[in-house]
């Protein structure tokens, strides 16, 4: 008789695991709790698999011979604790899709950075010829890839959520690009506990593989300390090291692969990368580490990164209006990715932010808002830690409770030649749907704005 797979979320990873658990002649149960979207419920239709939708039915679910889980639905939910207090093991899609290729991994992780490092890695591999898909955290389900496997590589993108019930899965190249306080709420409010779910994307990694990280980030080398890694290891810095890896140093990033070698054997011109910044330089470094030790020449690397085009939501250059440059950076969700983004401009910025505050600690960034911007539109229902911060530091500090008004709002402040930049440090959730709403009505807004401008000038 077929293992019993139950399924629990019905979105991408959760009905990809479920069309791979019925390929492979598991008899496949898919349980949400919530709503499952139309385009999901055709599929499951199409392959008779049975499920349900705005409840668990404990009397099936406990009955599984293994629960594959949503990376949303948090360890500590009851109907996670029954299935672990019955001894059934619980694990994620990427897990269980991993045991059905023979593809090479090569995984992505860290607090921020990680979306842009993945489709960077996936970008250069696919210009320069080789058979590659694109999984995980970034929005395409693995499971659904590996049916037909047509691939040599994936690159996965990997939330802590998911490494958390990953056990088995092995990384042949692994990107760690850094480690700041995030999702504590999952992680009982212990940040060690945090940095050990980041830090299992090592798990299974053996001689032969290697392990890519970002070298100035302290909680990262700290932890590696402690860490018994077997992989080869390749140091990402801002800084000139004598490792194996690669830095930046003025205009060029240089390259090192060899572990002997005091002197730099490849460079890369800053002005070939596509991408504004230096967390952008530590991105571009990690996934052309990666792309090197996947046996690519440099000069094919060079083209693939000046064709790039960063995915929305991420520091993402939406044009000119009245000579002010607008940028939608609306999946920057905590302080860190802000701190990235305001380094990433000479000009003066006025800064869109707020939402739900999740403990943020704006202390860590007082400095380079002081520095860097003249103006701050607070954007959500509750705007007092924000004002609290900055209110008495910036020039200009105002309150906007609808998208709109903060598009009036940061435009009336701002000059030509300055940025808008729309970039949160906070969840969506009190005003949008989620980060991809609050992104497009800000670039909406900001394309009408631009239209308005253009027919202005034909009527002059």
């Amino acid at each position: 008789m077929a293992d019993n797979i139950v399924i629990l979320g019905a979105g991408e990873s959760g009905c990809g695991a479920a069309l791979l658990a019925k390929a492979k002649g598991f008899k496949v149960f898919v349980s949400d709790n919530g709503s499952i979207q139309d385009l999901y419920k055709r599929q499951l239709v199409e392959q008779d698999i049975k499920f349900e939708e705005g409840v668990h039915t404990y009397a099936i679910i406990l009955q599984a011979t293994e629960v594959i889980k949503s990376p949303g639905i948090p360890d500590q939910a009851e109907i996670i604790q029954k299935c672990l207090k019955q001894g059934i093991p619980v694990i994620s899609e990427l897990e269980f899709a991993a045991r059905y290729t023979k593809a090479r991994m090569i995984a992505v992780t860290g607090t921020n950075g990680k979306t842009t490092t993945a489709l960077l890695t996936h970008h250069i591999l696919k210009h320069c010829g080789i058979r590659v898909g694109l999984a995980g955290n970034i929005g395409h389900s693995l499971a659904k890839q590996v049916i037909n496997d047509l691939v040599d590589y994936y690159v996965v993108e990997v939330s802590s959520f998911q490494l958390d019930t990953m056990f088995q899965f092995r990384s042949h190249i692994s990107i760690l690009l850094n480690i700041t306080r995030d999702h504590l709420n999952r992680y009982d409010h212990d940040f060690q506990k945090y940095v050990a779910s980041k830090f299992r994307i090592t798990r299974n990694m053996t001689g032969e593989d290697c392990f890519i990280y970002f070298a100035d980030d302290e909680v990262v080398t700290s932890e590696m300390q402690r860490q018994q890694l077997e992989a080869a290891r390749f140091a990402v810095s801002l800084a000139r090291h004598q490792l194996p890896g690669a830095f930046l140093e003025g205009d060029k990033l240089h390259f090192n692969m060899s572990t002997g070698s005091d002197v730099p054997s490849m460079e890369i011109a800053v002005t070939d990368i596509a991408l504004p910044g230096p967390h952008n330089m530590v991105n571009a470094m990690s996934a052309s580490l990666a792309a090197l030790l996947c046996d690519i020449p440099l000069h094919e690397i060079v083209t693939a990164l000046s064709s790039f085009e960063n995915a929305a939501h991420r520091l993402e250059y939406l044009g000119v209006a009245d000579g002010v440059s607008f940028v939608n950076d609306s999946k920057a969700t905590n302080v860190d990715a802000v701190f990235y983004a305001l380094q990433s401009y000479e000009q003066p910025v006025v800064w869109i932010a707020g939402g739900v505050d999740k403990g943020n600690n704006y202390l860590a960034i007082q400095d380079i808002v002081c520095s860097k911007v003249k103006a701050l539109i607070c954007l959500g229902v509750d705007n007092q830690a924000l004002l609290e911060a900055f209110g008495e530091l910036i020039p200009t500090c105002v309150e906007a409770n609808s998208m709109e008004m903060a598009v009036a709002l940061a435009t009336d402040a701002a000059s030509t030649g300055d940025v808008v930049l729309l970039s949160p440090a906070c969840a969506s959730f009190d005003l949008f749907e989620n980060y991809q709403d609050r992104g497009d009505q800000f670039k909406r807004l900001v394309k009408n704005k631009k239209k308005v401008n253009s027919s202005e000038l034909l009527v002059l």
